[in-house]
């Protein structure tokens, strides 16, 4: 399936023509701070910063957890995404010693915007477009790379010096306490935590998604000793061209997500979906790292809110939507799981609602999914047999 879905994200950004940064060979600017390891070749991976041709603070366009508190439009995003130019030099992820790799350790590690320099062998040219990762500006190979003094942040700081703690325990210590998401992943795919002879250099997209699946899943294991709510909520939030449904069942943790597309190339309602019961999930899930990045926003919430519930999401993206990356899941999610829930008796009910609520009939998503049949089916054959 993830074909399938592969396939339509890449032909909704194939023809996205929108103007990029224009840079000469020489760009001197800032980094938010900001670098991207890309994947192609592992684990010789072309690697680098993201620089805007700007100085001072230049934060904003790489902190994605900013944007929807801040109601930033789907057009300054991508203004903000366009304006970064990569620049990218052949590395291995095990040669952390190079001095080169250093630098972007610098950057990842910086407490904010730092003052870069870069040389390109030609002029940066086009753009990138991604479901997993945030699109970036024009790109060329990068010929020197100067940065001024960076201060780095404390908290990625200690768990730099400390290589006997294990990456997952670093990202999950983090984000215990409150560092963003987006600087987590940044310090982890430049291989700046872990044990000492484990790290590595972890290209941005599979970082992103290690990332929510190490919290995630740690998350859900504090979740799991929670009493389990009462009655049926839901959660909702709508922005950037996007609604989201967060139904929370009174049942233990289950999770489905289920994400419709439609009218956005023309007249196509595709929806696509993915479940996993109690015990969890095996294997690469079939719709990319937004399952992970849902799943992990969701038992963010649980936890904060030191309950646990099943969850089934429901997602419409609308005409005008551009794949900008998971940030758009897992900030939209968030920023559901914070409003006041409406409460029902039972699951159709929390279903009625909704079905005032959704572009599609509801009954389309029940025909694609697993377990909001079977959450139906069991409530009908209790109903049955009391």
């Amino acid at each position: 399936m993830i074909k399938g879905k592969e396939a339509y994200l890449n032909k909704l950004t194939k023809n996205i023509v929108i103007p990029s940064e224009v840079v000469g060979k020489k760009l001197e600017g800032s980094t938010p701070p900001s670098v991207f390891i890309g994947s192609w070749n592992y684990p010789k991976v072309y690697a680098g910063p993201l620089i805007a041709p700007q100085h001072g603070d230049t934060s904003i366009m790489d902190t994605p957890e900013s944007w929807i508190p801040e109601r930033k439009s789907q057009e300054e995003i991508l203004g903000y995404r366009l304006g970064l130019v990569r620049g990218k030099k052949t590395v291995s992820v095990d040669k952390l010693d190079d001095k080169f790799v250093n630098k972007l350790q610098e950057i990842a590690l910086g407490f904010s915007s730092i003052d870069s320099t870069a040389q390109f062998e030609h002029e940066p040219k086009g753009m990138s477009f991604s479901n997993e990762y945030s699109p970036f500006g024009p790109s060329a190979y990068i010929e020197r790379f100067d940065i001024a003094n960076v201060r780095w942040n404390h908290s990625l700081e200690k768990v730099y010096y400390d290589d006997d703690l294990k990456a997952s325990e670093a990202v999950m210590a983090l984000h215990e306490k409150g560092s963003t998401f987006s600087s987590i992943q940044k310090a982890f795919s430049v291989g700046a935590m872990g044990t000492k002879r484990r790290r590595r250099l972890v290209p941005t997209r599979w970082s992103i998604t290690a990332c929510d699946s190490s919290i995630g899943n740690n998350l859900l294991n504090q979740v799991k000793e929670n009493d389990v709510i009462d009655c049926c909520r839901v959660h909702e939030f709508s922005s950037l061209n996007n609604y989201y449904a967060v139904i929370l069942l009174p049942t233990s943790w289950q999770y489905e997500w289920m994400e419709a597309f439609i009218h956005i190339l023309g007249r196509e309602e595709l929806i696509f979906s993915d479940f996993e019961y109690n015990s969890g999930k095996t294997g690469y899930s079939s719709v990319g790292g937004c399952y992970y990045a849902c799943k992990m926003a969701v038992l963010d919430g649980l936890w904060r809110q030191k309950i646990q519930a099943g969850s089934i999401v429901l997602r419409e993206a609308y005409q005008g939507y551009v794949p900008m990356g998971v940030f758009n899941v897992r900030e939209n999610v968030r920023n559901a799981m914070l409003q006041v829930p409406s409460e029902f008796r039972d699951l159709r009910s929390a279903l009625d609602y909704l079905s005032t609520k959704l572009w599609l009939p509801l009954k389309r998503f029940e025909v694609k999914s697993t377990l909001l049949k079977e959450n139906l089916r069991t409530r009908q054959t209790t109903l049955v047999s009391f």
